[in-house]
């Protein structure tokens, strides 16, 4: 069974989608947000629609605390000062899994558009604001929170992951291993995020046009794409 999970933002609408399958996949999950209140009361409502879950949720710092692996789940706009805020709770070691996206809505625009920042992408900016020693993967930014939340809904649909720390990398994509129809791909270094984060504005634009949800999937690949 993998090890328990923290997800800062799971009071949002991704971040909440993702504890709940994890929490149904049998992981152990703490929910963090910036009032503890509100994370105890997203926790009560994933044990409410997965009997026998084990999930608590705590004040960010209190939430990151001591874990291993933990979900970064905020809008841009608030992912440099929550992470600013978790400096003295990451410990070197510590796997950060940052599937922030840098849209234009942040700050007003579309969210068919994305902004540039100046690292290059934000898991990027992460990867600077984080302590030395905690490695940043990212990922996770074609699934659609709505699809997450959906207990009955069955996914197709492929995860690119980025990432500079190989075993960082390998122990995410397990994670997203467990959730049934998400096939998790390497995509290379922590770089190409530039890349991947962009296709959520793609995705989004699609989905507006077709009047869909739609994630991705890659075709040529071989099963079970390798995590070295």
């Amino acid at each position: 069974m993998e090890s328990p999970v923290t997800i800062i933002g799971a009071t949002g609408d991704l971040g909440f989608g993702l504890a709940l399958r994890l929490a149904r996949a049998g992981v152990t999950v703490t929910i963090g947000s910036r009032d503890a209140e509100r994370a105890a009361e997203a926790a009560a409502r994933v044990r409410e629609a997965v009997p026998g879950a084990e999930v608590d949720g705590r004040a960010n710092p209190d939430a990151a605390a001591g874990a291993s692996l933990v979900v970064l789940s905020v809008p841009f706009a608030s992912q440099a000062p929550t992470l600013r805020s978790l400096r003295e709770a990451l410990s070197p070691g510590t796997v950060l899994l940052d599937v922030t996206v840098p849209l234009a809505a942040a700050v007003g625009g579309r969210a068919t558009r994305v902004l540039s920042v100046w690292q290059g992408s934000a898991a990027q900016q992460a990867q600077e604001l984080v302590p030395a020693g905690v490695s940043v993967v990212s990922g996770l930014h074609t699934v659609a929170a709505k699809h997450l939340a959906d207990l009955d809904h069955a996914f197709d649909e492929d995860v690119l992951i980025a990432a500079d720390d190989r075993a960082a990398k390998a122990r995410v994509a397990a994670l997203i291993g467990l959730i049934d129809g998400l096939r998790p791909i390497d995509a290379g270094r922590l770089e190409m995020a530039r890349i991947t984060e962009q296709l959520t504005a793609l995705t989004i634009g699609i989905n507006i046009r077709h009047r869909a949800t739609a994630g991705i999937r890659l075709t040529g690949l071989p099963n079970g794409s390798r995590f070295e």
